[in-house]
């Protein structure tokens, strides 16, 4: 959530996250001024009421006009992530319509999990400017820098079949390309499964977790850190990691990203749901797959090989064709020629 301040109420907390939400819906709805009456007879509120909301916005780095006669005009937002921001630029049927804050977390889908254990919704988002506990692959963790990244957990409470749950990260990946190349129109591209690369450098990464039982899900999350303004990384990263602005040489309104995420997201998941497979997916996704093509070498912890990757299966294996017959990769590590250093 926004910051919180000791004693404050949630409830009085939602108030006036729904407030600014409105109030910024109503300005970006608008191509001139709305007048402060009809802000008033719409949001069923006192001037008075208004006019503070209109000061926490200023004094939150939103540039807005004001005129006696006209009303008021937002010219310019700031980069910020907060619930009200991305609410109010949102056009979703359920994805992020429940949203949450935090200037600093330890981990985006630690919270979306405690948050699924008390009946938050189906498509909450948890958003955080700073990660300190940050996990990958394999229990790998980091913290992640302030004012530079995308840390976000998308809550999903899917009726599928737990088996079939681990497609969802594709869907995501699928998703998050496509919203990089709409905000960034840099050429996004997917490392299956769960990289986002431009350039052949990595700027987003995706950790899904699930919790379930034998053929019934609890709940997923979905666990996205995007590098959005990050300017250097560590030594150990230079030559694989990369940031949007780094890549496209100008920076970003964070939001913007995340709310294309979730219309690009609601839209494939509902395809997904209807085949519980990626089926009607398989086209786009395999137009942007860096992988296809691309002689791959597949870290089997029996056996390693090389071979060609060929898309994926509507099941989202990655086909790769070796010297001696196809096979399908549905789990490990996967290194592509050119890709994060394997030659």
């Amino acid at each position: 959530m926004s910051r919180v301040r000791p004693g404050t109420s949630r409830a009085k907390i939602l108030q006036g996250d729904c407030m600014k939400t409105k109030i910024l819906t109503m300005l970006r709805q608008t191509e001139g001024y709305v007048s402060g009456q009809e802000l008033c007879n719409q949001l069923g509120v006192s001037r008075t009421a208004i006019w503070k909301t209109m000061n926490q916005l200023k004094e939150a780095g939103y540039e807005i006009e004001a005129s006696q006669n006209k009303g008021y005009h937002l010219i310019s937002a700031p980069d910020v992530m907060d619930a009200a921001e991305i609410k109010s630029l949102l056009h979703t049927d359920w994805a992020g319509k429940e949203t949450l804050y935090f200037e600093t977390i330890d981990s985006t889908n630690t919270k979306a999990k405690e948050l699924a254990e008390q009946d938050y919704p189906n498509g909450t988002l948890v958003v955080s400017d700073q990660q300190l506990a940050g996990r990958g692959r394999r229990g790998r963790s980091w913290e992640s820098p302030a004012g530079c990244g995308i840390f976000m957990t998308l809550l999903l409470k899917p009726d599928i079949n737990p088996n079939n749950a681990s497609m969802l990260t594709l869907v995501s990946a699928l998703a998050i390309a496509k919203a990089i190349t709409n905000v960034t129109g840099a050429a996004a591209q997917i490392k299956w499964p769960n990289d986002i690369v431009i350039n052949g450098k990595k700027v987003c990464g995706i950790l899904t977790e699930m919790s379930a039982q034998f053929d019934y899900i609890n709940h997923i999350v979905i666990g996205i850190g995007i590098n959005v303004h990050n300017e250097e990384f560590p030594e150990e990263l230079k030559e694989t990691a990369s940031s949007l602005l780094l890549q496209c040489h100008r920076h970003f309104h964070r939001a913007d990203i995340i709310v294309s995420f979730l219309q690009y997201f609601e839209q494939y998941y509902e395809e997904f749901l209807k085949t519980e497979d990626l089926s009607g997916l398989l086209k786009e996704y395999n137009a942007i797959l860096v992988n296809m093509g691309k002689i791959v070498r597949v870290l089997d912890p029996k056996e390693p090989f090389e071979g060609k990757a060929m898309g994926i299966t509507k099941k989202g294996e990655l086909i790769v064709d070796t010297w001696e017959s196809r096979k399908l990769v549905s789990s490990g590590e996967v290194s592509v020629r050119g890709i994060y250093g394997y030659v």
